[in-house]
């Protein structure tokens, strides 16, 4: 049992970073539905609940953008964290201007989609699915968000709305392409190693129907 449920999203930038590029950040063609997910769960995320992304409709030309933007070199090591949790105390400051370098990236631009998704209950969650439908009708309808949706980088903020059936009907681009293999969403079987899985992914008219994560290969 779901509730499907429908966001328009757009922004003037947008990277949905390919991971084959180690170095510097390349966008997919279009949204993820990793990253069309965590739109969902910005808005309404709890343990008992699932999110699937089922179809992603693209609304403006896919167009491309080259930026150079700031960067850290370097992260907190999780050796220094735990040594600090375990004293009490610790210098985990980042000297940026120690670790500052300029990266180019290829990020999309003016993007706007429209994100089908169902919501349905964890396995072994007893609770009704119309608490939690009724939730993000509420939060989604009045603009609300547990954090800011972005369009895969936070820096990379989202407007969004809920779409219902009083809303006018967009109209998806009239474009046909092959996107090639694209990451579907991670695998957390192991949560302390968790795997990416892909999919073929075709647009369809401006439309990609987002196949079942069992079906997706790593």
């Amino acid at each position: 049992m779901s509730s499907r449920f429908c966001l328009e999203v757009a922004g003037p930038f947008a990277c949905f970073t390919r991971p084959e590029m180690k170095v510097e950040r390349v966008s997919y063609d279009v949204i993820t539905p990793s990253a069309a997910r965590a739109v969902f769960e910005s808005i309404l995320w709890k343990p008992a609940i699932r999110w699937r992304v089922q179809r992603i409709e693209v609304l403006r030309p896919i167009r491309f953008i080259n930026l150079r933007r700031n960067e850290v070199s370097a992260v907190v090591s999780t050796r220094n964290v735990q040594q600090a949790m375990a004293a009490g105390s610790g210098t985990l400051g980042l000297y940026i201007e120690d670790e500052r370098q300029q990266r180019a990236g290829y990020f999309l631009r003016d993007v706007a989609y429209r994100l089908h998704a169902d919501l349905s209950l964890a396995p072994g969650c007893t609770e009704p699915l119309m608490k939690y439908t009724e939730m993000f009708t509420r939060r989604a309808s009045k603009g609300q968000c547990v954090n800011q949706p972005y369009l895969g980088c936070r820096e990379f903020a989202a407007d969004f709305r809920l779409v219902t059936a009083a809303c006018a009907p967009a109209t998806p681009i009239p474009d046909t392409r092959e996107l090639g293999w694209m990451l579907h969403d991670l695998d957390f079987s192991h949560p302390s190693d968790p795997q990416p899985r892909f999919f073929n992914a075709r647009m369809e008219q401006g439309v990609i129907d987002v196949p079942p994560f069992e079906e997706a290969r790593g």
